[in-house]
């Protein structure tokens, strides 16, 4: 849903003004230093980027799904690592205290969020429980008017500048399973909190993504989100259906920017004394590639729209998730074919967007972990048709 489409392309006007000029120039520092430039960190705080989908109440733009999704379509044609800066503030680190949060609890936090005087990260994937999130080995024992935390969080984005942590620990139940797993607000400087030094990445330089350690971390009863224990699981997994929709847009801003770089490559080089772009085997891989980001955009859009509608959308929101980040893949791949020998070195966009989108089909949720989930809700769905046929046939007396 756009609430005001005139004022909301001007808005999309600035963000892309924004990716060109101040993002696309700083992507060279920011691999080299392993750090988005504070420069460009204070302009998007200026500009309200940290608070895109955090509502307006509390301080933020109050984005509707599709306008976060089209907004995402244009900064994320920009190296992910500008994405990420903000992309936890506006996304996976703030959506659960959104979406399940008590009302003191989104007052202490989401003003604070929305501008980017702190970072939030989700914490939730641990070494023994990624895909399989249910896994949970973290625990939050009460005593008294605390809870102790234990425990050991792996590939958190953002974790090692974080100040506000989404920590998911078991509090009831046996090992495995979604029951008794709750989540807590932790703050940076909270005691038996550490936070690990960033990973050694393939790609991606300039998002900084570490491990979280909880060791006797002590937190107060008002930092369990909501004020209720066992509801932990749902929340995340609340959060990662709208994340996933957010993180498919992603792919389809990368997926524009690096069809964009291939084809000014081909309208300039030269094999043979004819220009790569009349090449109809490449015009093939350009064709292939706009078919495929126009598909996967067409999807976001659509699973966006019926989320601000009010439906269910996880059949749509992991489809969607699942065609384009492998589409962003085979994007990447065709464009350094289109490059050649150019494609493979450092000095050019496309090789670092090469290794930099292959994430994209790792975290939040994993290609083959959605193929499951998409077959699940279909084979679902059959059944249920199936039972409606078989309940209507016996109310006519078939």
């Amino acid at each position: 849903m756009i609430r005001d489409p005139e004022q909301f392309d001007r808005f999309l006007g600035d963000v892309a003004e924004f990716v060109r000029t101040r993002c696309i120039p700083a992507e060279e520092r920011t691999e080299r230093e392993e750090a988005v430039p504070e420069d460009v960190v204070e302009r998007m705080r200026d500009a309200g980027y940290f608070g895109w989908s955090i509502p307006e109440t509390f301080g933020g733009a109050g984005l509707t799904t599709e306008e976060l999704v089209s907004a995402a379509f244009e900064l994320s044609q920009s190296a992910p690592a500008f994405r990420a800066r903000v992309g936890t503030n506006t996304g996976i680190g703030s959506e659960a205290l959104v979406s399940h949060g008590t009302e003191e609890q989104r007052r202490r936090y989401l003003p604070r969020l929305a501008t980017g005087e702190i970072t939030g990260c989700f914490a939730l994937t641990e070494p023994g429980a990624g895909s399989d999130a249910t896994a949970l080995a973290t625990t939050a024992t009460r005593i008294g008017d605390e809870y102790l935390l234990n425990g050991t969080k792996c590939f958190i984005t953002n974790a090692p500048i974080a100040d506000l942590l989404t920590v998911f620990a078991r509090t009831s139940g046996g090992p495995r399973g979604a029951e008794g797993i709750s989540a807590f607000l932790v703050d940076r400087n909270t005691p038996g909190l550490s936070l690990g030094a960033p990973y050694d990445k393939m790609g991606q330089a300039g998002s900084p993504v570490g491990e979280v350690h909880l060791d006797d971390c002590r937190v107060p009863t008002d930092a369990l989100l909501g004020g209720s224990e066992g509801t932990g699981f749902e929340a995340a997994m609340t959060t990662l259906t709208k994340q996933r929709i957010h993180l498919a847009a992603h792919c389809v801003g990368a997926a524009t920017r690096i069809l964009g770089e291939a084809v000014d490559h081909a309208a300039v080089r030269e094999q043979f004394d004819r220009k790569l772009a009349d090449f109809q085997l490449v015009q093939g891989m350009i064709a292939d590639s706009r078919t495929e980001i126009y598909a996967a955009r067409n999807m976001v859009l659509d699973a966006a729209r019926r989320r601000d509608r009010g439906e269910d959308v996880r059949m749509e929101s992991s489809m969607s998730k699942y065609f384009a980040s492998e589409m962003c893949s085979r994007v990447a791949d065709r464009a350094v074919q289109i490059l050649g020998g150019s494609g493979y070195l450092r000095e050019t966009p496309v090789e670092r967007f090469y290794r930099d989108v292959r994430l994209f089909r790792i975290y939040e949720g994993t290609s083959q972990i959605h193929q499951v989930t998409i077959a699940k809700l279909t084979l679902r769905e059959a059944e249920a048709a199936k039972a409606d046929t078989r309940r209507d046939q016996r109310a006519v007396g078939v």
